[in-house]
Formats: structure tokens, sequence, C-alpha cells
């Protein structure tokens, strides 16, 4: 894991990484064609490469991370999202096309460089790689089978019948569960995710967390999937913030809650095939990449800087 990906000790940000946006989203612009054809001449766009993972072009220079948004001249061609306006007031786009060359830049997943970018950047990124997802997967109408075709500024998808589609949001639960002891011997629970790719000589440690399923609310998602995972009940559920997930397009609902430690651990080897409670002491060191399984030696890491569950657990550490 690079020193890119680990926060800074005792680093709490006052909202989730992904959730910070100056974009000024403009909705009633949406289904006015003929101001969104003159606001694309003076625009600018973001190129978001779907299948590539949703990857777009970045500057890096000192440290400072940048989007690159071209003028829409230069723009591949592709389906028009508008975003939004910026804080000058200038028209936002995305296009969902393979990254064009620019000198300096790179491409980048918001997964690797949300945490790195400015409240402006990183709203713009969140919410284009959102919509390059749902449209990627929504060229076709499930009802029909017929092709689909893009409306409303790329937030409507419609049939040849007239039948309209709206981005999806999925909401998931995920939740940080504490002994609420304090100091530096009170404990969180992580696990690791039975899915997750093996990685020889570390190995990775996260919040749990879960869909809501339909005609749930998010506190009892949390209860659910807490005794599902790992067999313990829990409770004091506060709700600490939320921010997009675009993979695809899942919005996570952040939680805290409390459990008592003596309940035993009954593992759902589907969904998590390790979980173990963790001292503030072994969250510092991790959070300085510096911690090892006294038993195995694997070298023990947190998730990465631009997720929610970062930021629950190191919210956690530095109360």
């Amino acid at each position: 894991m690079s020193d890119a990906e680990q926060p800074d000790i005792g680093e709490q940000p006052g909202v989730p990484p992904l959730a910070r946006t100056t974009l000024d989203r403009s909705a009633h612009h949406r289904r006015d064609a003929a101001w969104l054809a003159d606001a694309w001449k003076r625009g600018q766009v973001l190129v978001v490469d779907a299948a590539a993972g949703g990857s777009a072009p970045v500057h890096e220079r000192d440290g400072v991370v940048r989007l690159v948004l071209l003028d829409s001249a230069d723009a591949p061609d592709g389906e028009r999202l508008f975003l939004g306006l910026d804080a000058d007031g200038t028209p936002l786009f995305s296009v969902d096309a393979p990254l064009p060359p620019v000198e300096g830049a790179r491409g980048a997943t918001l997964r690797e460089v949300g945490h790195l970018l400015d409240d402006r950047d990183a709203g713009v990124f969140s919410t284009a790689a959102a919509l390059a997802n749902w449209h990627a997967s929504h060229h076709y109408s499930p009802r029909s089978g017929h092709p689909t075709t893009v409306t409303e500024g790329g937030w409507v998808r419609e049939d040849p019948d007239g039948r309209q589609m709206w981005p999806r949001t999925d909401p998931a639960m995920i939740v940080l569960i504490h002994d609420g002891v304090p100091g530096a011997d009170g404990r969180c629970l992580l696990g690791h995710n039975a899915n997750w790719p093996s990685t020889e000589g570390s190995r990775r440690f996260s919040t749990l967390a879960g869909f809501v399923e339909p005609g749930e609310s998010a506190e009892a998602a949390v209860a659910r999937e807490v005794f599902e995972e790992v067999g313990i009940r829990v409770g004091a559920l506060r709700y600490e913030g939320s921010q997009a997930w675009p993979y695809p397009g899942s919005l996570m609902l952040g939680f805290t809650a409390l459990a008592d430690r003596s309940q035993p651990l009954t593992l759902d080897a589907d969904e998590i095939d390790e979980a173990r409670w963790f001292t503030r002491t072994e969250i510092r060191q991790m959070l300085a990449g510096e911690y090892r399984d006294p038993e195995t030696g694997v070298a023990v890491f947190l998730p990465m800087r631009a997720s929610i569950a970062l930021f629950l657990i190191t919210r956690w550490f530095s109360s």
C-alpha cells in the first residue's frame, strides 16, 4: 500500500471525502435543449472512461491532484451529460469515452484520488463517475429491450415508446462497531471480506457494510447485516454521514454502533472470513502503516482514503 493511501494520524475530516462538493447542479436547465446546446459551446468537459473502471485524466504537481477538464471543442464524441455549473457559472459536462492523450496527465479512478481532490473536483468526479456507470449499463430498456437515448441533459434515458428511466442510486449502510471504551484500550470491530482479492504478505480490514433491502430502514439494515455477517447484536446506533460510492451506484449511509465484546463472533464465511476487535493503539499503528499481525507477521491495512469506511474509523479513533 502506498503512503498516499494512508491517512495522517489524527486526521478527522468534517465530512466523508466524497461528500464534498461545490457543484451547482442547476436541474432546471436539464429540460432546456436550447440552453444545453449553447452551454456546451462554452462549457468544460470531464472525460470519464466507464470501461476503464471510471478513470478520468488528472494532473499531479507537488502532491496536488486536479482533474483535467477539456474545452468542449476538444472533447471526444459521446453522450453529453450535464453535471451542473461551476462556481463561476461555467457549464460542466462529462462524456464517457476513452481518455484522450493530455500532456502531463494520467488516468486515475475516484478510488485512487478522491481524497486528494479539492471540494470542487471531488463533487464533479463523483457525479460524472456515477452517471457514466449508470448510462453504460442502460443502453437498452429493461421493459421492452429497445435501445434508449439520452434526454434531459443526461439525467434521463428514454425508449422509442417514450418510457423513461432515471439514474439509480442504491442505498447501503456501513457501520463502525465499537465497545464504547475511551482511550487507547477502546476497541472497534473490523472484518476482512471473503471476496476481496488475496494479497501475499498483507491483509486489509474494514467496517461492515451491506445494502438496504426493500421495505427496510437504514437502521434496521445495520442491525440485520451485522448479525448476519458476524453474529452479534448492536445498539446505540448513531448516523455519522453519507457519501456517494459510484461502484456502480451506491449511496453509503455511515453509522457507528455499540456492541458488547463478550458476544461470540459467528461469521458468515461467504461474506466475512475473518473479524477481529482492534484497540486504538493498533489502529494508530495501522494508520501509520506499521502494524503487523503478532501471530502471522502479515501487514494489516485499513481501507483506502477515499472511502467512508476510513472516515468512520478515523472519526472513532480521534474521539
